[in-house]
């Protein structure tokens, strides 16, 4: 704590309600998510600590213009700009991961999600919006560059996200246009190094270009959302980053217009989405240790 106050002193100082006593079940499982989301960051190599990472949220404004790097900023660093962030009081949201070329509102889900209040999450957005894009960051990220990202232990509260039209926890939210782009990751070793690949986007620009070989280049102004097309003429999907709302608008555009397409995701994904998306879709499997082993120079592990 001597040693480094400048990451702790936030937690351990004043009378803020993150300080007081958990005794409330409720309350202790909130700490522990962002505990989770604490040991994922890390492992993913993106800075939690506070003075390892510029102080975006400071309530004295943003010091620097451009972040260098990925940095992960929990949601009682947010709430320390002051009064204006009451209008994200009943959010969910975990904090907020910066990265190169996106901003992502981030929640930890776990094994189901609580309830969560629709408008309360758009509030959520549309602060982090106006505060990063507009005003302390704005040469850096346009609000087109807002996404949401979801932490999920397995893939089971994925599968619920994509089937629930309108649970007690409104997964209809994640999925209904809100957000452009929501993306699911499992918390453990292949959320890990997925959340490595979301923070890079050359190595994404270089997973893609693999994919692409042997396929045509994609056609934005098609009526099916797409990356490719194959050599029949039908939509491909790379699903790998289980973007929730465009699979879904995949597969419901294959269905409105009866039609065939491939969605590309790693193997250990291709059970969850073989079993929403129905007959429409191929799902064509990435070995995700060969994929590991050529873009981070690892080893295969056991999982």
């Amino acid at each position: 704590m001597i040693q480094n106050q400048d990451r702790f002193d936030l937690y351990l100082s004043g009378n803020a309600e993150t300080n007081q006593l958990k005794s409330e079940l409720v309350r202790r499982l909130r700490l522990h998510r962002l505990a989770e989301m604490y040991v994922l960051m890390m492992e993913a190599d993106i800075p939690v600590y506070r003075d390892l990472k510029p102080d975006v949220f400071s309530p004295d404004g943003c010091a620097v213009s451009t972040l260098s790097g990925s940095a992960f900023y929990t949601s009682r660093e947010i709430k320390q700009m002051g009064m204006e962030t009451i209008k994200i009081s009943g959010s969910r949201i975990a904090g907020a991961l910066l990265t190169g070329d996106g901003v992502y509102l981030t929640y930890n889900g776990g094994y189901g999600l609580a309830k969560m209040d629709y408008r309360a999450e758009q509030r959520a957005k549309a602060l982090l919006t106006s505060t990063v894009c507009y005003e302390r960051l704005s040469t850096q990220y346009k609000a087109e560059q807002v996404s949401g990202l979801m932490i999920g232990k397995g893939l089971a509260l994925f599968s619920d996200i994509l089937t629930s039209s309108d649970s007690n926890a409104r997964c209809f939210f994640l999925r209904d246009g809100s957000y452009e782009h929501f993306y699911y990751l499992t918390n453990d070793h292949y959320g890990e190094v997925l959340l490595k690949l979301l923070c890079s986007k050359a190595k994404r620009t270089a997973l893609d270009s693999v994919l692409t070989q042997g396929l045509k280049p994609g056609q934005p102004g098609l009526s099916i959302v797409n990356d490719a097309i194959d050599r029949d003429g039908n939509p491909v999907l790379f699903g790998y980053l289980l973007d929730m709302p465009r699979i879904n608008r995949f597969c419901n555009g294959l269905e409105l217009h009866q039609k065939s397409g491939t969605l590309i995701c790693f193997d250990f994904q291709s059970e969850a989405l073989r079993s929403f998306c129905g007959s429409r879709v191929q799902i064509q499997a990435i070995r995700f240790d060969k994929f590991e082993g050529s873009f981070f120079n690892q080893k295969k592990q056991s999982h």
